[in-house]
């Protein structure tokens, strides 16, 4: 039996990698394939990089509240990546590609409960990233957005790659961070010019402003408090006005689907920098050529820390799920809690944490629980 083991990561618990290798290890001598998981947020450039023969290159850059982090990006060779990858971003099969995760410089996870606040989260170290890319000759660079900490519009990247923010006496706003914006009163600069083509990988669909936005969506679990949305998504606004001024867009780009994600990088780096959006999990499947590995499987893992409704509209092992089932797998679900309201005909669910388990206890014994429950189902 071939089995196709595809997990994305356990949250607090494995990473996508680490998923993999208990399931693995609870297959036994059964002939088997692993591909970790990732939607553009933790472990992004290493699991990408990874799978195409790549290397990582190490940086200190400015994390999402100021202080130096440890970070890096993928340096892969465009002629190791599948070519349906290669065609979603009309690149020819030479040279080198940066695969950046903006999770490693800003992301959510570097930051204790008490630190989170949106109002003070930089997007700086993600711009650095993509600086110190651009500078070793890419040929592009592809950037994952997941797990952001941030809802600076990605001002603070945009501050590194050349624009200035001034204020009504002409002076600089040396750290455009959202508790600095009302001192903004003008943007000015233009980006340096050897920036290679930008790809945003993303899944989500959410514009930067309104019932969907960043801030009604996201900012929330970065630390907003509910009595000052109002004032952050009029500020975001106001910056997203000031922003497309002066890159000479339509105000109206703001409500491209997807522009909201990670705190609205997405729509700063469109209007500034003309980055493209790539559908996330479309792309990361045609890179780990996922079409065939599953065609060439006769059972398929998949699962994740929580797999519920909204793991089956369209990414990571939802989008597994939903293919394995198209090509008439038997296809197995692993996961921390299952709350499926109706499972698809022929999906195999098995939840890991018994009911009224504490949460550190869950957390702790996940590589065992897992490899323990794999072996269950596969004596």
């Amino acid at each position: 039996m071939r089995a196709l083991v595809a997990f994305d990561k356990f949250k607090d618990a494995l990473t996508a990698g680490d998923a993999c290798a208990a399931a693995r290890s609870g297959l036994g001598a059964h002939e088997i394939d692993c591909c970790p998981l990732t939607d553009g947020g933790e472990g992004f450039s290493a699991i990408l990089t990874e799978a195409a023969a790549g290397r990582i290159v190490p940086a200190t850059v400015t994390g999402p509240r100021g202080a130096p982090v440890a970070a890096g990006y993928g340096l892969v060779a465009l002629e190791k990546i599948p070519a349906a990858a290669r065609a979603k971003m009309n690149l020819a099969a030479t040279g080198e590609i940066a695969v950046i995760e903006m999770a490693r410089a800003s992301g959510l996870a570097l930051l204790a409960p008490a630190e989170r606040d949106p109002w003070l989260t930089t997007s700086r170290g993600t711009g650095e990233l993509i600086r110190a890319a651009a500078q070793a000759g890419v040929r592009a660079i592809l950037l994952g957005v997941g797990g952001s900490a941030t809802h600076d519009v990605g001002l603070g990247a945009l501050s590194v790659l050349g624009l200035k923010f001034r204020d009504s006496l002409g002076g600089e706003v040396a750290d455009p961070i959202p508790s600095n914006w009302a001192a903004v009163a003008a943007i000015e600069g233009t980006i340096e010019p050897s920036l290679p083509p930008i790809f945003i990988a993303c899944d989500v669909a959410n514009p930067l402003m309104g019932t969907f936005g960043a801030a009604s969506v996201y900012a929330p679990q970065k630390g907003l408090l509910p009595e000052d949305f109002t004032r952050l998504e009029y500020m975001t606004g106001r910056m997203a006005a000031l922003l497309t001024t002066h890159a000479g867009k339509h105000p109206l780009l703001c409500e491209t689907p997807g522009a909201g994600a990670a705190g609205g990088i997405a729509f700063g780096l469109m209007c500034t920098l003309g980055a493209q959006l790539l559908p996330g999990f479309e792309f990361v499947s045609a890179w780990f050529n996922l079409e065939r590995r599953l065609a060439d499987a006769d059972v398929v893992l998949t699962g994740e820390g929580r797999f519920d409704d909204s793991s089956l509209q369209g990414k990571g092992p939802g989008s597994i799920v939903r293919r394995a089932l198209e090509l008439q797998k038997p296809v197995h679900v692993f996961a921390g809690q299952i709350a499926v309201t109706q499972p698809p005909a022929g999906l195999n669910l098995h939840a890991l944490t018994p009911p009224g388990t504490p949460l550190a206890d869950a957390l702790a014994s996940t590589r065992e629980d897992l490899r323990a429950a794999v072996q269950r189902t596969f004596p």
